[in-house]
């Protein structure tokens, strides 16, 4: 077959190239890969609110990505035909974790190489790039950051937070410092001794402290 001959052939004659038990078998596979994905996102999520829309997302993609690429192969006018109707297509959802790019990109490419035919790889790759995962997302550090927000009414109640602090907590470091009339409010960063928090009762029991209040979060600070 000529280089023309391949463009002026019939769709429904290239389609038949792949044949019903290869799509079949393309898209439970890539089911199963994109289910395989969605239980690694669920399992490593660190994230303030999980969306369970996401992880559909992932499984979806997965499976989209393996019927196109199953089009693609199977007739050269329909990829040209794709690659332009692909061209205009803008995503303009923010991500805002990270790691849900990885997710992305996992379920797009795992679904490209089944639609290739490269079963083994796709199975592999996607088994190899989940246990790697779980083993670096799941890692904690050896003590939680925590921040914890006191209002106090001046100098002296605040020298007397940080003693506090100081005495209770592994590490107390000002991450900021408000100072109004009458009225101080400092953010502190600290690591705990052990995995106790009777130490914010004591300090919203001193002298001149208005409240305190601790919150965990990831360790990321922005000001």
């Amino acid at each position: 077959m000529s280089f023309s001959d391949i463009f002026t052939s019939n769709f429904l004659e290239n389609v038949t190239s792949v044949t019903i038990l290869d799509m079949v078998l393309a898209l439970v596979l890539s089911f199963c890969i994109g289910l395989f994905i969605y239980l690694i996102y669920k399992k490593t999520y660190a994230g303030v609110m999980y969306s369970s829309t996401f992880g559909v997302t992932l499984v979806a993609l997965t499976m989209i990505s393996t019927f196109v690429i199953l089009a693609v192969t199977s007739n050269v006018v329909l990829s040209l035909g794709m690659v332009g109707a692909l061209s205009i297509v803008r995503f303009r959802t923010a991500i805002k974790e990270p790691l849900d790019i990885a997710f992305l990109f996992w379920s797009i490419a795992a679904g490209i190489v089944l639609a290739a035919g490269m079963i083994p790889l796709a199975v592999f790759g996607s088994v190899l790039i989940g246990v790697i995962i779980l083993l670096f997302a799941n890692r904690k550090n050896v003590t939680n950051p925590y921040i914890a927000v006191v209002r106090c009414d001046g100098s002296d109640a605040e020298k007397a937070v940080l003693k506090t602090l100081e005495e209770k907590t592994s590490r107390c470091t000002v991450k900021s410092k408000t100072a109004q009339k009458g009225l101080v409010e400092l953010n502190l960063e600290i690591r705990l001794k052990e995995d106790n928090t009777d130490f914010v009762n004591e300090l919203a029991d001193l002298k001149g402290v208005q409240s305190a209040v601790l919150v965990s979060y990831n360790g990321d600070y922005m000001g």
